[in-house]
């Protein structure tokens, strides 16, 4: 179901990728929209990895250096039966974390200073186990071409809107050609926010999955709820500054920057009481081995 769900919002989003395409510019609206939707759709499969760790400073890491979290990485990867990820360590006293990668043979997992340092090893499971998840479930690929369809609509409204100030959405004498204007009115508009919400439901639907998909991996949700409990108290007491707000999605919860935030409709992330309720509520039935 939660795959299915998946697919269903990244369909809507390409189906609102064409269809603004084609009110803004009729037929060679739809071939530009298609062709930004290609070309931002490689670049943020092949970069995206590498501009998310160089933007948030983060820092490539040995065994000897944290032999705590290579042990906690290692021990994972085994039971999920996925190569470990390359490991980095970002200067920030706000406890965060990330994974990033187009799949699980080219895939990193960040951590913060802070989360080493506050973490217990119990809640550092729960973590990683999270970030695994992410991994796992190729969610980082999944998330990035849905931020790449929605800003290929942003980018084409504001074509329309461009275009608008100079007269080229002008519409004619002709009932249906003054109908097609205001459908393209419509979508210059409406389409952006649309699309940023849909990008928004699917972003904490995959938070949902990947704490989901981690509680199981341990084979218990506890680790998990403390760590996150731990770091939503945390969150809101330290700044975060090494990391852009570009790199907010990511995070294992939203970072917190020093002024306020947006509504819920808008927040990348499920709320943290959420979340927590319904690691409560999942029954995971022990395995034996």
């Amino acid at each position: 179901m939660k795959i299915l769900r998946t697919g269903v919002l990244l369909i809507l989003l390409s189906v609102m990728l064409v269809v603004v395409g084609g009110a803004i510019g009729g037929q060679n609206g739809l071939k530009i929209a298609l062709a930004i939707a290609v070309l931002m759709n490689g670049i943020s499969y092949f970069f995206s990895d590498k501009i998310a760790l160089a933007s948030s400073g983060a820092k490539p890491v040995t065994r000897e250096q944290v032999p705590r979290l290579y042990a906690v990485m290692e021990r994972l990867a085994a039971k999920a039966n996925l190569p470990v990820p390359k490991l980095y360590v970002i200067p920030e006293a706000a406890p965060n974390a990330f994974a990033t990668g187009r799949n699980p043979h080219h895939a990193s997992v960040a951590v913060t200073e802070g989360l080493l340092q506050l973490m217990n090893d119990e809640e550092l499971e729960g973590v990683i186990a999270h970030e695994l998840s992410h991994v796992r479930n190729y969610d980082i690929l999944t998330s990035s071409i849905a931020a790449t369809i929605a800003g290929a609509i942003t980018y084409l409204a504001s074509m329309g809107r461009f275009a608008m100030i100079f007269g080229g959405l002008s519409g004619g004498d002709d009932d249906r050609e003054r109908g097609g204007g205001l459908a393209a009115l419509l979508m210059i508009f409406l389409a952006p926010i649309a699309a940023l919400i849909l990008q928004l439901f699917l972003s904490r639907t995959r938070e949902y999955s990947a704490d989901e998909t981690g509680a199981r991996m341990v084979g218990q949700p506890y680790g998990l709820i403390s760590a996150l409990q731990k770091l939503g108290a945390y969150n809101q007491r330290i700044p975060t500054t090494s990391l852009p707000p570009s790199t907010a999605a990511l995070c294992i919860v939203k970072p917190w920057f020093g002024s306020g935030t947006l509504s819920s409709l808008f927040s990348t992330h499920p709320p943290l009481a959420d979340r927590i309720a319904a690691l409560r509520d999942l029954t995971i039935v022990p395995s034996r081995s």
